[in-house]
């Protein structure tokens, strides 16, 4: 039963309101107040102080707030609007349209942003591959149907890039739609983001959620759950693939840490909140698939120093089926995607899953661009001459894989002038083999840069 309260202090995004004794909401319960201005802000309650007073957490910003307003409880968790109305649009944590267009329908659907995970009997439990066409990626770090895989990486490493080429590839490959949630992202970053899936012809299959970085932390906090909302719909409702980028998943940590401080929390391990655990695994396992209908989520991961045992990264990776991480290094040479082989790894890379040659072709890549690494040193100081003939073999041959690994994107072509490729993993298993092999060695390194297939690298060598 919904229930009138007055707001009982203002602090910054976190507001205490009084209710009658006997009255209280409950925690996650969506709160209406109007501000002086007139703006309506929705209030998340978060604590029961006491009998009477609840703390509650803004998703916008509390200029215009005053003791004493009346605040009306809604006596349900925040709902937003969901389905096919919001393909092609643009979106903030309360559903309301940002990108200028015509407003949403009266009668368009709504979910809650909240609500429990399929129970584990529901739930599917199929090891299908998901194709995405980079041929390092399915080649060593394969992707699950259903299955939540993480993009690790520091700044300027290429993670939105990698993220946008997904959408296309799910959109063009797989016929199903895509969830974005922008998490803590720059306005120029979704304006971007918006104009290039426009161009296209993708964005009529997504649904882009933002919780801008200029925005309160309540709204960067919430925005997941509204992406996942819009998931679950399309999952439950309409019985469709459904795939779920978030960028970035650190910047939902950041904004819960924010909370956690205004909520007066002690701080844990490096200062992050003491239910750090517990809030990315609560958003999580709502990530799932059911009989008929997968969720795939790929995620944007900060790593805060490329430190990857900080405490948040270390908790998001108990949860992935797929761990992709992108070198600083690699990315300085121009090797894009610039995704470390050695440090990335996927549960699927199993005989059992994606067959013998996979996995027997993908271990010896590894292998060789192992040696090659520690090579490095040696070469560094003493010069290539002063390596074994093997050892050079091995190096040539790494360098060849390195630069065959390499990918031009469809996303990129306006700014890179190379037309992007999709590239099946049997292609991709056929080049590596065919360099691992030496039937490349005498073939010039730069052939197999920003290119395609095998057949793709013959050709430009003999138009040189």
């Amino acid at each position: 039963m919904s229930a009138t309260g007055t707001i009982f202090r203002v602090r910054g995004s976190v507001v205490d309101v009084e209710f009658p004794e006997g009255g209280l909401p409950s925690t996650n319960e969506a709160l209406r107040v109007r501000a002086d201005d007139g703006r309506q802000v929705v209030l998340e309650v978060q604590q029961h102080v006491d009998l009477r007073h609840v703390r509650t957490v803004a998703l916008a910003f509390t200029e215009g707030l005053r003791r004493g307003a009346p605040v009306e409880a809604t006596g349900a968790p925040i709902t937003v609007p969901v389905g096919e109305r919001l393909l092609g649009r643009l979106v903030d944590v309360l559903g309301d349209p940002i990108d200028r267009l015509t407003p949403l329908p009266p009668d368009t659907p709504r979910g809650p942003i909240h609500r429990a995970a399929p129970p584990l009997r529901d739930q599917a439990r199929g090891r299908q591959v998901f194709q995405t066409g980079i041929k390092i990626v399915d080649l060593l770090t394969p992707l699950a149907r259903g299955g939540k895989a993480g993009l690790f990486g520091g700044a300027g490493v290429g993670k939105t890039v990698l993220l946008t080429e997904l959408i296309r590839a799910t959109v063009e490959r797989h016929h199903g739609i895509a969830v974005f949630a922008g998490i803590g992202e720059r306005s120029r970053e979704g304006n971007e983001l918006w104009l290039e899936m426009r161009s296209s012809g993708v964005l009529e299959k997504t649904t882009l959620v933002f919780g801008q970085m200029n925005e309160p932390p309540g709204a960067r906090w919430r925005v997941g759950m509204t992406a996942l909302a819009h998931a679950e719909f399309f999952r439950d409702e309409r019985h469709m693939d459904v795939l779920l980028l978030a960028d970035n998943v650190f910047r939902f940590v950041q904004a819960g840490g924010e909370v956690s401080g205004m909520l007066g929390r002690m701080p844990s391990r490096v200062g992050y909140q003491p239910t750090l655990a517990s809030e990315i695994a609560a958003f999580e396992e709502r990530i799932a698939s059911v009989a008929g209908a997968a969720v795939t989520s790929i995620q944007a991961v900060y790593v805060p120093a490329d430190d990857m045992t900080d405490p948040a990264v270390g908790h998001l990776f108990t949860h992935l089926d797929a761990a992709v991480v992108l070198s600083r290094g690699l990315a300085a040479q121009g090797l894009y995607p610039a995704i470390d082989p050695l440090a990335s790894g996927s549960n699927l890379l199993d005989a059992g899953v994606v067959g013998d040659d996979h996995v027997r072709t993908a271990e010896q890549v590894r292998k060789t661009l192992a040696q090659y690494r520690e090579l490095q040193d040696i070469i560094a100081m003493l010069g290539l001459e002063e390596l074994s003939v093997e050892d050079r073999r091995i190096v040539a041959r790494a360098r060849r894989l390195q630069r065959f690994l390499t990918q031009p994107f469809l996303v990129t072509e306006a700014f890179t002038a190379r037309p992007g490729k999709s590239v099946a993993v049997a292609d991709t298993i056929r080049g590596c083999a065919a360099i691992l092999s030496g039937d490349c060695d005498d073939w010039p390194e730069n052939a197999f840069y920003m290119t395609g297939t095998i057949d793709d690298v013959r050709a430009r060598r003999k138009a040189r």
